[in-house]
């Protein structure tokens, strides 16, 4: 028997609903009104009180543990969906539209490049991931995802006004208005983290940092890739996901959050059976350190983390020729290319402008030289 608005089961009562113009409910587990207050949880009141915080984001635990299933967003959409979360903070579990400018999320470091352009296949992403959380207290498993619609107006987009809207799926709803636990999540470091896979590993962490007496939680190995989102038949080997996966994302945490994570692997006779993850506060002087690498410029991140010394990129001229610059010449001359010195330093910056390759960009030397042997010889 089909249900209709108001609970009203017309067929009980011998009623042809389409008759007297009832219409059905789209899906029996869709929410018409707003959850009753006595089922929220306690993570609404957490961000609620966080309302004006700018450096945190709360997340509901559920959220953080969740695993993708199916389309695990990309790192870009996965920093997209933190945003918006943080945007309805205590309303995430509303039944209303919630919005944003695209001049609010270029003020956030590592989103500030954004566009209609941008913007829209990131939503797609969001869209079509879906969630799958397992409760063994409640011995029930919840299926489904985070975006019902987002919209993009961009009528006064020629003066950069451009208004960014959306409304959250009732799974995501739901979860977010039962939830009693949360994970309080640095922004700074969330928007920093180079990898999906170090987002994905940091918030299912952060969700434990509530619990003192929790410093660690093993997962087997398919928990593992589950948790990082890894679809069935990718990186099969244990040996491939730690060099791959998990240990750039743990180097990359411990760089740029204020925790540290160690990976212990156990194993049965010569095989990985699981993973244990042990995280700890840092110190105040380590908090300073990481809060100083924020601070930095991103390039040369990953040669600190990796301890390698920084090599500083060679620019090109940004005018001239390159008739007395031996580096150059010499590149030019590697390349088999015979071109006048002038003229090709004028046709490499304008194939640089053409697209969008910074003169000092990090392989401007490499770029220059296929430049050079595609040219060849005049």
């Amino acid at each position: 028997m089909r249900v209709y608005k108001w609970g009203i089961q017309p067929q009980k009562w011998g009623i042809q609903p389409q008759k007297w113009g009832i219409q059905p409910k789209s899906r029996i587990d869709e929410w018409d009104f707003p959850p009753n207050k006595s089922t929220m949880g306690k993570t609404l009141d957490v961000a609620r009180d966080r309302a004006f915080d700018q450096t945190a984001t709360v997340l509901p635990a559920e959220m953080a543990r969740g695993v993708y299933m199916r389309n695990a967003p990309s790192l870009a959409a996965l920093k997209l969906m933190h945003l918006m979360i943080a945007t309805a903070g205590g309303r995430m579990a509303d039944d209303v539209r919630h919005e944003m400018r695209l001049a609010d999320i270029r003020k956030i470091d590592g989103m500030d490049n954004h566009t209609r352009a941008s913007l829209t296949p990131l939503f797609a992403e969001l869209a079509a991931a879906v969630l799958t959380h397992d409760d063994p207290e409640k011995r029930v498993v919840t299926i489904g995802g985070l975006l019902d619609e987002a919209r993009i107006d961009y009528r006064h987009e020629v003066s950069g006004d451009l208004l960014v809207s959306w409304t959250f799926r009732s799974m995501f709803r739901r979860m977010a208005a039962e939830s009693n636990h949360w994970a309080i999540l640095d922004r700074q470091t969330v928007f920093h983290l180079g990898s999906k896979y170090s987002v994905l590993l940091f918030q299912h962490i952060a969700s434990f940092k509530e619990y003192d007496h929790i410093t660690g939680k093993t997962f087997t190995v398919p928990e593992l890739r589950a948790v990082f989102g890894i679809p069935e038949g990718k990186i099969k080997r244990f040996a491939d996901l730690n060099r791959d996966v998990l240990t750039p994302a743990i180097a990359e945490i411990n760089q740029l959050s204020r925790l540290t994570l160690t990976a212990t692997p156990n194993k049965i006779g010569r095989t990985v059976a699981s993973v244990t993850i042990a995280w700890e506060e840092k110190p105040l002087e380590g908090k300073r350190s990481t809060k100083a690498e924020l601070d930095r410029p991103k390039v040369g991140r990953k040669a600190r983390r990796d301890g390698t010394a920084e090599t500083v990129a060679r620019a090109f001229p940004a005018s001239g020729g390159i008739e007395f610059d031996q580096h150059w010449r010499d590149l030019k001359r590697a390349a088999g290319c015979n071109m006048d010195n002038t003229m090709i330093a004028d046709k490499f910056r304008a194939w640089c402008a053409g697209k969008g390759l910074a003169l000092d960009a990090r392989n401007i030397e490499q770029a220059f030289s296929s430049f050079c042997t595609k040219v060849g010889r005049v």
